[in-house]
Order: C-alpha cells, then sequence, then structure tokens
C-alpha cells in the first residue's frame, strides 16, 4: 500500500517524533510505501483566509466556502494544498498523528483540513435530491481507501474510560474519525491511543513502540469503525436523521452512528 502519514508535534525528539520514525520503519519493513506530511517542519499555514485563494477579487465578499468552492473547480488553489491534495489521491491510507491537546488536534493539523479539504474535493461532492445527499459519510472522493489516527495523551486511560472524568475516548476522537475521515469515504480503523506518555519508563516506551508496531502490520486488515452509510437507509432524507426503527431506542448520542447499537453497544473498545 501506499501510506500518507500527516504528523503534527512540534518537537522531532518528542516521544510522538519517536512514535512516527518507529511507524514509518514498521510500514516499511512491510513494503508500503510511506509519505510523510510534517506540518511544523514544513511551516503549513493553518488560517484560512483570503490568500488561500488568489483568484478571488479584492473587493469580493469574502465567504470560504464559495471561495473554495470556485478555486478547486479552476484549478487555483495555492499549490502547498494542491500538493496535499494529490498525496490524498496517490495514498491508499492515511495516518494522522498527534498529540491530543484540549481534547482536540492541534490547530496546525486542524488548519491542514480546513485548508486541503476543499469544496468539490472533500465536501459539497455529488448530488443532493429527495433520495440522495452528496457523497458523503462513507462515500466521497476518498472512498475505498483507509485512514486512523495515532494519538498520544498524558492522561491516564482510565480518565478517558466509559466512566472516566475526560469522557470516552472514542467519543472525543468521534469528530475527527467520523466528521474528518468517513465523511469524505475513508474506512476508519480504530485509533491508536498511547496514554500516559510523559511518564513512560523505557519498559512502557517499549511496550507502546511494540503495540504501534503491530498496528502498522495489521494496517491492511483491521476491521474499520462500523460506521452507517449516510445513504444506506439508515438515515431519512433529507433530515438526515436515523430512522425511527433504527438503533436502541434508549441509546443517543454517538453511539447511534455504529451499526450494532441496536443491540446496546454503545462504544468500540
Amino acid at each position: 500500500m501506499k501510506v500518507l502519514l500527516v504528523y503534527a508535534h512540534p518537537e522531532p525528539r518528542s516521544l510522538n517524533g519517536a512514535l512516527r520514525d518507529i511507524a514509518v520503519k514498521a510500514l516499511e519493513a512491510e513494503g508500503h510505501e510511506v509519505r510523510v506530511t510534517d506540518l511544523y517542519a514544513e511551516g503549513w499555514k493553518s488560517e484560512i483566509g483570503r490568500s488561500d485563494f488568489p483568484a478571488l477579487a479584492p473587493d469580493a465578499r469574502f465567504k470560504p466556502s464559495r471561495a473554495s468552492k470556485e478555486a478547486f473547480a479552476t484549478d487555483t488553489l495555492t499549490a502547498d494544498v494542491k500538493t496535499e491534495q494529490e498525496k490524498l489521491l496517490w495514498a491508499d491510507a492515511l495516518i494522522l498523528q498527534f498529540p491530543l491537546w484540549w481534547y482536540s488536534m492541534p490547530a496546525i493539523l486542524k488548519g491542514w483540513v480546513d485548508r486541503v479539504y476543499a469544496y468539490g474535493f472533500a465536501y459539497g461532492v455529488g448530488e443532493h435530491s429527495d433520495k440522495y445527499w452528496g457523497r458523503r459519510f462513507g462515500e466521497g472522493t476518498l472512498a475505498g481507501k483507509r485512514a486512523m489516527l495515532v494519538v498520544t495523551t498524558g492522561g491516564w486511560e482510565e480518565h478517558y474510560s466509559p466512566r472516566g472524568v475526560n469522557g470516552p475516548i472514542d467519543d472525543l476522537l468521534f469528530p475527527i474519525n467520523h466528521g474528518i475521515l468517513f465523511y469524505p469515504g475513508y474506512d476508519v480503523l480504530p485509533p491508536f491511543v498511547a496514554y500516559r506518555v510523559d511518564s513512560l519508563d523505557d519498559a512502557g516506551f517499549q511496550a507502546t513502540a511494540d503495540q504501534l508496531k503491530e498496528r502498522m502490520h495489521t494496517l491492511a486488515t483491521t476491521a474499520p469503525i462500523p460506521y452507517r452509510r449516510q445513504n444506506g437507509g439508515d438515515y431519512a432524507i433529507p433530515t438526515l436523521e436515523l430512522r425511527p426503527e433504527v438503533g436502541d431506542p434508549r441509546i443517543n448520542g454517538f453511539a447511534l452512528h455504529l451499526n450494532g447499537a441496536h443491540r446496546g453497544e454503545t462504544a468500540l473498545r
């Protein structure tokens, strides 16, 4: 497979940096071709603005989605954005690697999504009618490809458990897994999460490294998270609400969007 790893940590000598190198070596040992986008090292511009759309008239009102649509359609997106889009089309699998900062990804990685996921490329794709609502959530430009997160956090695993004070890790990562990866069509694999990374000793680091190597070994075979496809019949169109007969009525929240929620499965383990 061809694998793109988008890496977001400012210190190459960090634990994240070590895990990135381990992941790349493990993937290459499996025969995969790997490319890395190192956002901090490359000085990625995170904020989206008028400068991203050089064809936009100076006196035109700036509406990001409209400007994105026009720039993508006319091939006038900036070179850095087009390069990343080409990498996404090239790759069979995408890995986003980042530390969990304030319950989400670093701003530089969110900015990569904001700028690279252009209208017509990652969203605004496909017809909208009373039976079909665009190619998204299981369909789209990146359908047929795999994606997963490699995440580090200083908190304990118990802090991110179903009853933990931080909330379940699957819920915290749902906006990324479902809203950023599944949305444009990726088959999304369960995330790799390393906990208590600020206090890892040598044995703990080795155990984490071995677990990451195993996940890279199974990148092509791991079963994806069973999200419901938007146009698969479970959602009413155009409201995009689950049909009344779908899912256990006692369950609400993110778990409803997993196939299997009707059996009372409220979180991935």
